[in-house]
């Protein structure tokens, strides 16, 4: 070998040595990078994690305070209506029952309209009920649905992740076998 291709390899040498440090410093800064990052979304979940015992909370008091507005409308209506029944049976019941008499008929009977008055007044407090109650059901298959999604995006991003680092190691991969083959077939 000459003087001159020693020195091409000497330098050479060089060249790939700073390559190799300044290629494992950029690794060691990408994976410090990448370690803060990770410690990063463990300290934001961590965080949002505490929060969870307030929102079951909150939701826990909104549901209580619907229950609870539900009921008192509900009593509250029906108090009204027991309220303006007893009124209106004191002021009329008199009359209508004579005016039933003379015409014998039972179904206008105040008793009779009270009754049915009164079950149309609890099948309006059922409802009410019955609808505060499907809010709820609603409101937790939509919390449910939620909670899924996230699992799926979760698996999906896992996944994601699998097949990125797949393909980087087949580049990798790919690489050097392009590196090795050129150097075999280098004069």
């Amino acid at each position: 070998m000459s003087t001159t291709s020693k020195e091409q390899v000497k330098q050479e040498q060089e060249v790939t040595s700073k390559g190799r440090v300044e290629q494992r410093e950029q690794q060691q800064a990408i994976n410090k990078a990448l370690d803060e990052t990770k410690n990063n979304i463990r300290r934001t979940t961590d965080e949002a994690r505490k929060d969870i015992p307030h929102y079951t909370q909150i939701v826990n008091e909104y549901q209580e305070e619907t229950i609870q507005a539900a009921r008192q409308i509900a009593d509250n209506y029906l108090e009204s209506q027991r309220e303006i029944i007893n009124s209106f049976q004191s002021a009329l019941a008199p009359q209508i029952e004579a005016a039933n008499r003379a015409v014998t008929s039972n179904w206008t009977s105040p008793r009779n309209v009270t009754e049915h008055y009164a079950r149309l007044v609890s099948a309006f407090a059922d409802n009410t009920i019955a609808v505060t109650k499907l809010v709820n059901s609603a409101m937790f298959a939509n919390l449910d649905t939620f909670k899924r999604s996230v699992q799926n995006a979760r698996d999906n991003v896992k996944e994601f992740s699998r097949i990125g680092v797949n393909s980087a190691k087949t580049f990798e991969e790919v690489s050097r076998d392009t590196v090795a083959t050129t150097r075999t077939f280098s004069p």
